[in-house]
């Protein structure tokens, strides 16, 4: 890093938050496999159909087209800078512990927040929830955010913003349903190293399970049902309904207790493999001209202090999350070189940023947070709007339904 390089400044976000300021900052790694350039990773994989596949693209890298594979998505790197905001207020650190937020609470003790639920501020599982009895979709702090528009957005900022940086739809509401683009968006893709016709032919990887009791279990009917009716407050319908159609099934014989997981399965070749790239590139956006299009009711300054703080929201948790760069099984993944951090200056010029840090993010996000109070005197003090939520949901919950691409 070169010496005269700047740390980003409190105020070249108000500055990027203003009327005819910078487009946006951008922030981008290269990354290579843990293990070295001759280790492959596993890419996210998405469902078609029954199957699982990887997502292959065409981009213009290095000055040509070349055949890509997505590693991250946007809605994934997203998520994993919201999961690091969540840890770190749990924690308690400062400054994202004064992040206001919605909390709904089940009678099982099971908590969430708006930003660990799938549709934040909008979400199934507080609408379905209630505040001292009364729907919550009728209480006037939740009512008013639910109202707000791009035109003064002061009552979401204060009740639970992450919403406004990365992004809410109130897409079940019959009208005024609030719709906030996420201001910060980013991707890992990773370069084939086959550009060739059979670069995207991924090879099969292969599974087993190894049982050390035993390597067949083979049980009847009645005694396979006794283990499942010691287990069956603990298994999934599915798993159940599949067991019970076994045990039917086996009649007077004997049948594999392997649907339960007792015995060993022998390897076979029926999971996606892993893919070879020549680089894997992580990038990422805070787009001011997204922050831009809110307003706080504070007037010029006011509002600019108020989408700085939403910008500085966003960038405390994108610096953990780089810094955490956990993606999943058969991905680990390390920097190769530093991260170049650039702030666009208009007219084709880009100014080049030190890396951001998490000490950095965080003294970014507590100026912020006073420069807001005192420009536009928002409430940004850690409160936490409690619902209490409907148990029917918890109730009637099934794990077995969940999926992950």
């Amino acid at each position: 890093m070169e010496d005269s390089m700047d740390a980003l400044s409190l105020d070249s976000l108000i500055a990027g938050c203003t009327a005819g300021g910078a487009a946006t900052l951008t922030s981008v790694t290269e990354l290579a496999p843990a293990e070295g350039s001759h280790g492959g990773i596993a890419p996210a994989r998405f469902v078609t159909g029954r199957d699982a596949a990887y997502a292959f693209e065409t981009r213009y890298v290095d000055g040509e087209a070349q055949t890509t594979v997505m590693v991250d998505s946007k809605g994934s790197q997203l998520n994993r800078a919201e999961e690091q905001i969540a840890w770190a207020i749990a924690d308690g650190v400062a400054p994202l512990s004064q992040t206001p937020r919605i909390a709904v609470t089940y009678g099982n003790g099971n908590r969430e927040y708006d930003y660990t639920l799938p549709h934040r501020l909008y979400d199934g599982h507080i609408r379905a929830g209630s505040v001292d009895g009364v729907s919550v979709t009728k209480h006037p702090h939740y009512l008013a955010a639910r109202n707000a528009t791009t035109a003064d957005v002061r009552p979401i900022l204060e009740l639970a913003p992450t919403a406004l940086v990365l992004g809410g739809w109130d897409s079940t509401r019959k009208s005024r349903q609030g719709r906030y683009r996420s201001a910060l968006t980013g991707e890992i893709i990773g370069v084939l190293a086959d550009q060739g016709p059979n670069g995207t032919n991924v090879a099969k990887r292969g599974g087993a399970r190894v049982d050390p009791i035993a390597a067949s279990v083979r049980l009847t009917g009645q005694q396979l049902k006794g283990l499942l009716e010691d287990q069956r407050d603990e298994l999934s319908p599915n798993l159940v309904s599949k067991i019970e159609g076994e045990i039917k099934a086996s009649k007077s014989g004997r049948t594999s207790a392997s649907t339960i997981g007792l015995g060993a399965i022998p390897p076979a070749l029926n999971g996606l493999g892993l893919v070879a790239c020549r680089r894997i590139i992580r990038s990422h956006v805070l787009s001011f001209s997204a922050l831009r299009q809110l307003r706080f009711g504070s007037g010029p300054q006011g509002d600019a202090a108020c989408r700085a703080l939403l910008a500085a929201y966003a960038l405390a948790g994108l610096a953990r999350a780089d810094a955490a760069l956990d993606i999943r099984a058969n991905c680990n993944l390390r920097e190769v070189g530093e991260t170049a951090v650039e702030i666009d200056e208009r007219h084709g010029r880009s100014r080049s940023l030190a890396p951001l840090t998490v000490e950095a993010a965080d003294g970014l996000l507590s100026d912020a947070i006073v420069n807001a109070r005192t420009a536009a005197g928002i409430r940004w003090d850690g409160q936490v709007f409690e619902v209490t939520g409907n148990d029917v949901i918890t109730t009637n919950a099934d794990a077995s339904d969940d999926g992950e691409a």
